[in-house]
């Protein structure tokens, strides 16, 4: 029997060649099925047979002829979706697997589940889930699902590591998540086999646990039945009907297997590896890859009973406790594609690559010493789905009404999956979550990406090398970049732009003063045959940023925030999505979509949201109304009856664009939405200096009586026709250009040489996020998401509230306002120079009310700024009294700071310098 150390020395001497034991590994092809049988870590699986299909013995029930819900896929996902749709009373849930339950990728997971993560939504995810299988389910069915609560330990061998865990523990104690941060001489009292010599610290979890998969879809699956629902396995799905409605609207009409159909309007693809396959049954782009993901089981060790199970992210190396023994897993660079995904693959496994292993047995016997001289009794490598950003793909796909996504977990799928698994159902039932789930909403990625592979595969190869890296604030991505470039990205990149990834988009972050840092191809770390770049300016810039401290280029960002205070600075916002809603029925579906009144004359320009019909932000925008037209420009579409221009965040813009194509679906309204985000720039110029620069730019006057706040023209730029709107996101005086194209770089040339003499600078979104938060601007998706209200959220005066006039959501405000809101957005103000990012905990009068959701430095004040959601802990509602009547301190990793709470923005309270009052 082969020892991890032999396992080492043998992979170092012949990379190809396998250590001798009695389950070596045999050189197969990335794209072969099932090898021979070999043992997993579990004492059961619902393995029959040994890998040999059983389809060919038919569905194990019959196909009942109609559904109003077929799930397909029996893994972890699609066991906890069935479960919730059947627990939240949908009847006619039914779900189809090609083989037996979790023969797919659930089978062999290593069940592993933390409770933190640098995600208040994922921590919620993961509570659920907890709660779901060590005991509701158990005491639902009276079967034991297989939890295991042995603890979780984080191993931090830098200081960098070690504060990391330390903004997971003050963000578990807003969700009551028991942690302690221990010593190095407390972890090894903790776990006496643990090598500490080099560690800094750890971060013990003592709830976290260890699921069994096989245990827990069998209780899922006999819980769900109990309830209605049914589970079909051995059933191939083979096609899915898809109708178009008398709207033009894609429909779900129902499935196609090997043995019948089943009339159902709505799927949900839990298909794992295999989405993508499915997806494209559909018509549906689903953008996964697969990989190969392993781990090895250790023979019998002395000693590590009852141990926790540990992430050591720095050695890129788990160990999850299996009885007496350890599974020893992780994540490398060079991960193994599988090619070409068989749909004959089910209780398979690859043989394990010892090249691509070593790093692991490395990082584990370094960790654990005793595992140099400890036998390995099995391998297990199987595929994995993981997608671009190493997060989840759920919602209704934006191009098929009723088909729902539920797959691409990147290996997380079960501690994820009851969470998930619980807002899938709400979705599917109630039309939203109940939860913020943009991150996992198949909507944040632009139609563009969805299906270009190469895209896909950088960007997912990084997301899985990268997995166990410290997750730092400003963090970028090197892969997949350069997709969306707007029509100033040579002109800016020449200035020292510093530019960062956005749905796609090229957008600038911030301005180097020593040149040019261009975004190069992906070199893949060095792996797939790439060589790594070598004196990459941009990798060496953002590595600046890996830090919790102030970064070396926070005075480069000073600088462009005071200038734009005192001066003007211009930024390049063309990354924003631009579209146009037009039509016959253009007003009344503005009414419904919009929260505010946008019912005004052509010329003006409202700040707005859309909600859903739980009152939750889905988007906050700006609306210009806009006259009829017979004739088309390059500013505006011919039209008939009324006309509606939208600008909304690049980052969001898919979102914003399907949450509207949905409800003109649903409300079958007759107009048209028209995305013109490529054909126009967006230059906005803010500052005391706005007005004489642009006076020598633009044909018209621009005092405050010829050109008010929110209202917009069409004018000349420098010859060239633009749409001038007032407006500031920074709390400036200051004007938008919306630009064609083909005139960006001259009007931004004219707009920098009548600036030059008035101090005007280039600034970025690093700048535009601290001047907004000083002057409490909300970002949508930090401080504002679809499962906060606008009243929550200080945003009442973007409600018409006071008019009669229906609009979505409208009914769930008038009742939380009637009901008191239980929680409130507040402004804190820190005065210890220490940089916060989000993520902290809220204190008041000494307990936990909540936690921040986005922090920045404030320059003009010299402070930092945090906006969190605080509650009362008796449950009552937050009033302005009770902001007013605390105490306030806000925790940064494990420190708490004393804070200040503002009912109104620390920086002009009174608005006087967006109306040009200075």
């Amino acid at each position: 029997m082969a020892s991890l150390s032999r396992a080492l020395r043998v992979a170092a001497a012949h990379p190809h060649q396998s250590p001798t034991w009695g389950l070596g590994p045999r050189n197969l092809s990335s794209a072969a099925g099932p090898t021979a049988k070999k043992s997993v870590p579990y004492q059961r699986t619902l393995k029959e047979g040994q890998g040999t299909s059983v389809v060919a013995q038919g569905p194990t029930r019959p196909l009942p002829s109609t559904a109003n819900v077929v799930v397909i896929g029996g893994g972890s996902l699609g066991c906890q979706t069935l479960y919730h749709l059947a627990k939240l009373g949908m009847s006619g849930a039914v779900l189809l697997e090609r083989e037996r339950l979790t023969s797919g990728t659930t089978w062999h997971t290593a069940g592993l589940l933390w409770q933190l993560r640098p995600s208040d939504v994922e921590v919620e995810l993961l509570a659920h889930t907890r709660r779901v299988v060590s005991g509701e389910l158990e005491e639902e069915t009276g079967l034991h699902t297989g939890w295991i609560q042995n603890g979780g330990l984080f191993i931090a061998s830098n200081r960098q590591r070690l504060d990391e865990y330390k903004r997971l523990m003050s963000l578990g104690k807003a969700y009551g998540v028991e942690s302690h941060v221990l010593s190095p001489a407390e972890t090894k009292t903790l776990y006496p086999l643990m090598n500490v010599d080099d560690l800094y610290g750890t971060l013990y979890v003592p709830h976290d646990g260890t699921m069994d998969p096989a245990g827990t879809c069998t209780t899922l699956a006999r819980a769900a039945s109990a309830r209605g629902a049914q589970v079909i396995e051995n059933c191939p799905v083979t096609g899915i009907r898809v109708w178009t409605d008398d709207f033009g609207v894609r429909r779900v009409a129902g499935v196609e297997a090997q043995h019948g159909s089943i009339q159902t309007p709505c799927v949900v693809n839990c298909a794992g590896v295999w989405a993508s396959a499915v997806g494209r049954m559909a018509g549906v782009k689903v953008p996964l890859v697969a990989m190969h993901h392993a781990y090895v089981v250790t023979e019998r060790i002395e000693g590590i009973q009852n141990m926790p199970n540990v992430r050591d992210h720095d050695a890129s190396v788990y160990l999850r406790l299996q009885g007496d023994a350890l599974s020893v897993g992780g994540y490398e660079a060079n991960p193994i594609f599988w090619e070409k995904v068989s749909d004959k693959f089910a209780f398979g496994l690859f043989d394990l690559d010892w090249e691509v292993f070593t790093q692991h047995i490395e990082g584990a016997i370094n960790r654990v010493p005793v595992l140099e001289k400890t036998g390995i009794k099995s391998t297990v490598c199987g595929p994995e789905s993981f997608t671009p950003d190493h997060k989840p793909l759920m919602g209704e796909a934006p191009e098929l009404r009723g088909f729902f996504l539920g797959c691409g977990f990147n290996s997380s799928g079960m501690m994820l999956g009851g969470g998930c698994g619980q807002e899938l159902a709400h979705w599917i039932i109630r039309g939203r979550p109940e939860k913020d789930m943009h991150g996992y909403d198949i909507r944040r990625f632009h139609h563009s990406l969805t299906d270009h592979p190469r895209w896909i595969r950088e960007r997912s190869h990084e997301s899985y090398a990268k997995n166990y890296s410290v997750v730092f604030p400003h963090d970028e991505p090197l892969a997949g970049r350069n997709m969306r470039r707007d029509p100033l990205h040579e002109e800016l990149l020449g200035q020292g732009c510093v530019f960062q990834e956005r749905h796609g988009w090229e957008r600038p972050g911030w301005f180097h003063p020593r040149g040019p840092a261009p975004v190069l191809e992906y070199d893949y770390y060095g792996a797939c045959g790439s060589r790594v770049h070598e004196d990459y300016a941009y990798r060496r810039l953002l590595a600046d940023e890996y830090t919790f401290a102030f970064p070396p280029h926070h005075d480069t960002i000073k600088k462009e925030c005071l200038a734009c205070r005192g001066a003007a600075a211009v930024f390049d916002m063309s990354y924003f999505g631009k579209f146009y809603l037009v039509g016959l029925d253009a007003r009344k579906a503005a009414d419904w979509l919009f929260s505010a009144d946008v019912s005004r004359p052509p010329g003006s320009t409202v700040y707005t949201c859309m909600l859903n019909h739980r009152g939750g932000t889905e988007s906050d925008l700006t609306v210009s109304r806009l006259a009829p037209s017979h004739q088309a420009s390059p500013l505006a579409p011919a039209f008939e009856g009324d006309g509606y221009y939208l600008a909304v965040g690049g980052a969001v813009a898919q979102h914003n664009w399907s949450h509207i194509t949905t409800v003109l679906q649903d409300q079958k309204f007759q107009c048209q939405l028209i995305d013109s985000s490529e054909d126009l720039g967006m230059i906005s110029i803010q500052g005391p200096a706005s007005r004489a620069i642009l006076q020598e730019v633009l044909d018209a006057d621009l005092s405050n009586e010829a050109f008010p706040f929110s209202t917009h023209k069409l004018l000349r730029a420098a010859g060239h026709l633009v749409r001038a709107m007032r407006l500031s996101f920074v709390g400036e005086l200051g004007w938008e250009l919306h630009v064609p194209k083909a005139s960006c770089v001259p009007v931004y040339r004219a707009v920098m040489a009548a600036g030059a003499k008035h101090g005007l600078v280039n600034a970025g979104y690093r700048a535009i996020d601290s001047l907004s938060i000083e002057k409490g601007y909300r970002h949508w998706h930090a401080d504002l998401r679809p499962d906060d209200s606008p009243l929550e959220a200080g945003l009442a005066f973007t409600c018409k509230l006071k008019s009669p006039v229906p609009f979505l959501g409208r009914e769930a405000l008038e009742q939380q306002r009637a009901a008191g809101l239980r929680r409130r957005l507040v402004c804190f103000t820190v005065e210890d120079k220490v940089p916060m990012f989000g993520l902290e905990a809220i204190w008041r009068n000494g307990q936990v009310v909540g936690h921040v959701r986005r922090a920045d430095f404030g320059f003009a004040i010299d402070k930092t700024i945090a906006y969190g959601y605080i509650h009362d802990p008796s449950g009552g509602p937050v009033s302005l009294d009770f902001v007013k009547s605390g105490d306030y301190a806000l925790e940064r990793m494990g420190v708490t700071y004393g804070a200040r709470a503002h009912l109104k923005s620390p920086f002009d309270p009174n608005n006087k310098r967006v109306k040009g009052i200075y």
